[in-house]
Formats: C-alpha cells, sequence, structure tokens
C-alpha cells in the first residue's frame, strides 16, 4: 500500500484556503453597507453626522424609526406598495403560467419567433423601455394609476416568468397529459390539476423575482405616478432629503431597514425554493 504523497496534501490545502479567503473578503465587503446601514439607523443626527465613523453607536436609539414611521404619507405610500406589488406577481404568474404552457405544449406557427422576441425583450434594460413606454401610457391615459404602473413591471419581469416556467413546462413527461386524455380529462383539467402543481417551484421563482423587480424599484415609479400620495416606498425613501435641511441620513437609514424588512423576511422563508427554481428553469429550458 503506497502513501499519499505530501505534497499533494499541500497543494489541496492551498488550493481550498484560498478561494475560502476571497469568498470571505468579498462577503465582507458586499455586507459591510448593510451594516452601516443599520448602524446608522440606531444613531442619533449628531453621531450620523460626525466627520469620525463610529462603527457601532455611542448612544442607541429609536427616534429614527418613529420619524421614518410617522411621516405623513408613509402609510399611503405602503399601501401602493403592496396593491402594485400584489398585482405585479399576481398578473405575471397568471400570464407566465398560460404563455409557457402554450410555448412549450402547443405547436404553431410563429412560436420560435416568439420565443425569439422573449430573449430579447428579457436582454434589454428596463431603462430603455422607460420613454416607449411613458409615452404609451400617457397617450391611453394610464398614468397615474395603479393599472398603469403594474403593467409597466409586467412588461419587465413578463420574460422571465415566462423563459423559467417553460422549463418546467418541458420537463413534464407528455405521457401525463396523454394517460390524463385517455381518462377524460380536458385540456383545462390537465392544466389545471396535473400540470401547474408540477411547475410550483418555476411558480415560486417567477413570483419572487416579481416581488423583488416591483418591490425596489424606484425609476418607473416615480416617472409614472404624479404626485406624492401615488408614490411608493422607494420613491418615500428620496423625501428624507430637502435642499433646506439637507439630509436625515438617521431617518433615511431606518426607512431603508423598515423597506428591506419584508423583502429579506420573505426571501428567507422561500430561498431552497428559488435557488431550485432559477437553476432548473435556466438548465431545462
Amino acid at each position: 500500500m503506497t502513501k499519499r504523497p505530501r505534497r499533494n496534501r499541500a497543494v489541496t490545502a492551498k488550493g481550498g484556503w484560498l478561494p475560502n479567503t476571497l469568498a470571505i473578503a468579498f462577503s465582507v465587503v458586499w455586507i459591510f453597507p448593510v451594516y452601516w446601514m443599520v448602524n446608522t439607523a440606531f444613531k442619533p443626527r449628531s453621531e450620523a453626522m460626525t466627520s469620525t465613523p463610529l462603527f457601532l453607536p455611542r448612544h442607541w436609539t429609536l427616534s429614527n424609526f418613529d420619524a421614518a414611521i410617522n411621516q405623513t404619507t408613509f402609510y399611503r405610500n405602503l399601501f401602493n406598495s403592496l396593491v402594485v406589488v400584489g398585482g405585479t406577481v399576481v398578473l405575471a404568474v397568471v400570464l407566465g403560467m398560460f404563455a409557457a404552457a402554450a410555448l412549450s405544449r402547443f405547436r404553431f406557427r410563429g412560436r420560435r419567433t416568439i420565443m425569439v422576441a422573449i430573449l430579447i425583450v428579457q436582454m434589454l434594460p428596463g431603462s430603455a423601455l422607460l420613454i416607449p413606454t411613458f409615452l404609451v401610457f400617457n397617450r391611453i391615459g394610464l398614468l397615474g394609476t395603479y393599472v398603469g404602473l403594474i403593467l409597466a413591471y409586467v412588461a419587465v419581469v413578463l420574460p422571465f416568468s415566462i423563459w423559467v416556467m417553460r422549463g418546467f413546462f418541458i420537463a413534464i413527461p407528455v405521457e401525463i397529459e396523454e394517460a390524463a386524455r385517455i381518462d377524460g380529462a380536458s385540456t383545462w383539467q390537465i392544466l389545471y390539476k396535473i400540470l401547474f402543481p408540477l411547475v410550483a417551484p418555476g411558480v415560486v421563482a417567477s413570483s419572487i423575482f416579481a416581488f423583488i423587480a416591483a418591490w425596489n424599484d424606484y425609476l418607473v415609479a416615480y416617472t409614472f405616478m404624479k404626485d406624492q400620495d401615488q408614490y411608493t416606498l422607494p420613491v418615500w425613501l428620496a423625501s428624507f432629503s430637502t435642499p433646506i435641511t439637507g439630509t436625515d441620513f438617521g431617518g433615511q437609514m431606518a426607512g431603508s431597514v423598515i423597506f428591506s424588512l419584508p423583502v429579506v423576511v420573505f426571501f428567507l422563508l422561500i430561498q431552497r425554493k428559488l435557488v431550485s427554481g432559477v437553476s432548473a428553469g435556466a438548465v431545462k429550458g
């Protein structure tokens, strides 16, 4: 029996040490802004504005959170965000499921052209569609409405939803549908009772993507809505900076913590399904 050379062990140890060190370094760099946001949220204004960085508050305070929540438009903007995000998620998932089912299960003229068009639209940045969408919505009277903002977000997230869920539909064996048809099931029954439950991971991945895209957006909401009462929470965060008083960094960071909590909680609850859904959709599609 031969012993394993020591040099191989050294190479293996070195090869594992370097990636781990780089991963830790990048993690620290990425998590530091989040730490500083939370740190500043608990500082009084005098400590938040000091020229010397304080890595921990000397006098912990909740006044920044109180000031953020008690702003006049906070609850109205929160309601706007919930309505817009809910409508975006529902519409993107429903339209994405039916479109993915049609593109994966039916053969019709122009199917490949539609799939290529979906890929092209998905590759375009959302800001490139902002001005054309604004002009169209202005002409048909959808600016300053929930419907207009929801449709603008759906236009951005729908290509991703279709492509991800199409991968799950393709992975379902056709024999399952054939067996259901032999048993007398209609097309709608096959879709509702058989296919849709099997693509649930893709639905979860698409809904999370739609949720994050609509919840975090600032530019579209600021452009399409007309006054402060119609804005969503990302635009509300900008109200902490005024030309007269400057920027209330403590209040803005407290508002950012409040704004981030729903996304963090939502992501932690279904992170496993998100990873499996995106991976499976990308590989199988």
